[in-house]
């Protein structure tokens, strides 16, 4: 390559890479692979060595990470979190061996460990207590993330062995495939962009500031360093690992110390073919390091990579294949999911024939069309998902994919709800949703029809028995005993329920349509507020947005759900059948309550849960959560919990039991 060639090469590899490095580390949206980019730069580090006088003073070969964002704390780290370089194959762990046999002059040892695909945290002690959780940031500094950080179980809050007073572990925090799964699913229902994998999960959820957020999230930590007085630790990496767990703190599964590089090298290897497969949390390849820690100094390190450490990488499962075409999957809460449908193609022992797209905001970014070449890659180790468009490969015939203006499965008008990237179908009819609509609409806190459970629904449905809500009270004695495991005693039962069912108040029936965001306490506001269906069907969306509680959210998606011609009629229907539409014209009852906020805890041992709530409602109060310094009372069961704690620390008022049954006393019903 000329000087010239080789200078605007640089250049240009230098400023892609800087793009990466901030979509990876600050914007948490990584639009390439770990192994394309390192590909990317052992590039750059090639031509750089080869032209040093064009390397820029800012080559991201000179640095680690990218920069901490703003709304943390930043804090210097005690000792830089540097990264480590990458082997890709036996060769370069044969050379990296070489090397530290040179400098030492004689065979090492070496502890081999899991390379967790997560995210770098330094966790600081003072006298035995987390004070700070610092991410890798820049690799000098990071931000202080203590909140979310003892949000995650298995980090001690507190060392009860005697350590030394300046104590810091390091690790990396992951996400499991199980609850990766379970947070793409809730953000998928909720029209929200899913994460790309699960480190892209956790580098979003670490840096969250509602640490409530992340406690959902359930994030775990495997520690594989400490730093501290020399004099308290062992010499050993694999002897340091085992104090890191006597002292409570979770450790790497799977680590070896092993005496030979050729044992590393069959280790390594067979982890990946056997046991990477059978693991619920991420790991990209193997971590070696000599285990002996006081050689750590003798072979320090490079500008940028130490020299007793090296990650053997394991190659991503990639395949490239070709869409033949782009179906659409309507979920259990309406969300339309685009699927393409593969040239079927090999990829991680199994063949693929199917790959998700996510959401119409992904097809976009990507550009994906019908046609396209693509790479195909395991998601986070669970489904395939396309990953990048081979835009060489492109013929011209080549289709866009346009999204759909009605539900491929019933044919209704979709809906897109405010910012969300989500496509739906809002028909509760809709034989893709009908089924869990209608256990929603049966529901104890809805029309609660017992006896009405899935198995049963699932037999109606296959009978064709049930096409909506109201079919529920077209149901007839004789078709029903003579389902599988009913007969005429059960058929009665039954059908007494569902009379029974049409008692139930406004709010139930209003919660019970599964009107999207319209959730017990909203339906309650709702019906309070407009007293009939008909009042709220005619109010304008400023309206019902004004109302304390309710919102704009609430009040879009009312609008939509009623601008539905099937919508309208559905509730027509039920209104034949006797459901009430209205809130029945009943002597007010005073609300000596109204204004305070109440907070519930423990076991009580004249209400539940549920009645308790109701009753303090229905007297005006507002039931939380949580305690605030907004809370008023605090009323205290048996076995109270953390708000009870929470109630005594802010000096919020408590009372038990006997508070409740003197109103109940004194406002009969």
């Amino acid at each position: 390559m000329k000087r010239e060639e080789a200078k605007k090469e640089i250049e240009k590899l230098t400023e892609e890479l800087l793009r990466h490095n901030y979509l990876y580390y600050v914007k948490n949206e990584p639009e390439i692979s770990d192994y394309e980019y390192d590909m990317l730069l052992k590039k750059l580090q090639k031509l750089e060595e080869q032209f040093p006088e064009f390397k820029l003073p800012y080559s991201p070969t000179s640095r680690v990470g990218g920069e901490p964002i703003e709304g943390f704390e930043t804090v210097k780290h005690s000792v830089p979190m540097i990264s480590l370089d990458n082997a890709y194959n036996e060769g370069e762990l044969l050379n990296f061996n070489e090397r530290v046999e040179k400098i030492l002059g004689n065979s090492v040892e070496y502890t081999v460990e899991p390379k967790i695909d997560g995210i770098g945290l330094a966790l600081i002690y003072q006298n035995g207590i987390l004070t700070r959780a610092i991410t890798r940031g820049d690799g000098i500094q990071g931000d202080n993330v203590i909140e979310n950080a003892k949000t995650i179980t298995n980090i001690p809050l507190k060392i009860f062995e005697k350590v030394p007073e300046y104590f810091e572990v390091r690790g990396e925090v992951f996400l499991s495939f199980d609850i990766f799964r379970e947070i793409n699913k809730e953000k998928e229902e909720s029209g929200e962009d899913v994460f790309a994998n699960p480190r892209n999960a956790v580098a979003g959820t670490i840096r969250l500031k509602d640490s409530k957020i992340a406690a959902k999230r359930k994030m775990k930590m495997y520690c594989y360093q400490v730093i501290t007085e020399e004099n308290f630790l062992p010499e050993s990496h694999f002897e340091r690992l085992k104090l890191l767990n006597s002292l409570g703190f979770s450790t790497p599964p799977h680590v070896l110390k092993l005496k030979k590089i050729k044992e590393v090298i069959e280790y390594c290897k067979k982890f990946e073919e056997t046991i990477k497969p059978t693991l619920n949390f991420p790991v990209d390849g193997m971590v070696i390091k000599v285990d002996n820690v006081k050689l750590w100094e003798v072979l320090g390190t490079t500008a940028k990579f130490p020299r007793y450490a090296i990650a053997f990488k394991f190659k991503p499962e990639q395949a490239t294949t070709k869409i033949l075409d782009v179906t659409f999957q309507v979920g259990r809460t309406g969300v339309i999911t685009p699927v393409a449908e593969l040239e079927p193609v090999r990829l991680a022992g199994t063949t693929v024939k199917r790959a998700t797209l996510h959401n119409f905001d992904e097809i976009k970014r990507l550009d994906i069309r019908i046609g396209d070449t693509v790479f195909v890659e395991k998601a986070g180790e669970i489904i395939p998902k396309v990953v990048k468009v081979v835009t060489s490969k492109r013929t011209g015939n080549e289709k866009e994919i346009i999204p759909p203006e009605k539900c491929p499965v019933c044919g209704e008008k979709t809906v897109k709800f405010g910012d969300e990237v989500a496509i739906r179908c809002i028909n509760p009819s809709c034989p893709a949703i009908l089924k869990n609509s209608i256990l929603h609409f049966v529901s104890r806190d809805a029309m609660d029809i017992r006896g009405m459970g899935e198995s049963l629904v699932d037999k109606l449905l296959e009978k064709g028995l049930l096409k909506d809500f109201s079919s529920i009270y077209e149901l007839e004695k004789e078709k029903i005993a003579n389902l599988e495991r009913m007969g005429e005693k059960s058929a009665e039962n039954l059908l007494r329920e569902i009379e029974k069912s049409k008692q139930k108040p406004f709010h139930n029936v209003l919660y019970a349509l599964g009107i999207r965001y319209v959730g017990q306490k909203a339906a309650k506001l709702l019906a309070r507020h407009f007293k009939s269906i008909d009042n709220i069907i005619n109010a304008s969306g400023e309206e019902i947005a004004e109302i304390e509680g309710i919102g704009e959210k609430i009040a879009e998606s009312l609008k939509k759900y009623f601008s539905l011609k099937h919508n309208l009629e559905l509730i027509e229907k039920l209104k034949k059948h006797g459901l009430k539409f209205e809130t029945e014209e009943t002597e007010e009852r005073e609300q000596p309550l109204k204004g305070l906020t109440f907070v519930l805890t423990g076991e009580l041992e004249n209400f539940t849960r549920k009645q308790a709530t109701e009753f303090l409602e229905s007297l005006g109060a507002k039931v939380s959560s949580s305690v605030s310094k907004k809370t008023n009372y605090v009323i205290v069961g048996k076995n109270p919990g953390s708000k009870f704690r929470k109630a005594v620390q802010l000096g919020v008022k408590t009372v038990d039991e006997q508070f409740l049954l003197n109103f109940a006393e004194k406002y009969k019903k």
